[in-house]
């Protein structure tokens, strides 16, 4: 038999692309107690405590700070449940999710 010259195809694998990630951030408020914000930190997001206080005061002094970075979802989830447990309690606290650039 003669070869025609042609080389075997090699397989080309595709990794599946990585999920785009969005930061929830904590917007400040001027009514919203600092050591309620400091606990739903540490609550919702499992922050540590030194962590959650810079969170915090960060959002306090420069008016927004991200908290974590996620998967779209689970950043639209978290800063929903985080929002509702500021609402259950009185507190206009609020938490927004953009795209990380």
């Amino acid at each position: 038999m003669a070869e025609t010259g042609t080389k075997p195809r090699t397989k080309t694998v595709l990794k599946p692309a990585r999920p785009p990630l969005h930061k929830v951030i904590l917007v400040n408020d001027d009514f919203t107690p600092r050591d309620f914000v400091v606990r739903l930190l540490k609550a919702e997001f499992r922050v540590p405590e030194a962590q959650a206080n810079v969170i915090m005061l960060t959002a306090h002094t420069k008016g927004a700070c991200v908290v974590a970075v996620f998967t779209k979802e689970v950043a639209e989830e978290k800063a929903t449940r985080a929002t509702e447990a500021a609402r259950n309690k009185g507190y206009p606290l609020l938490f927004t999710t953009e795209p990380e650039e």
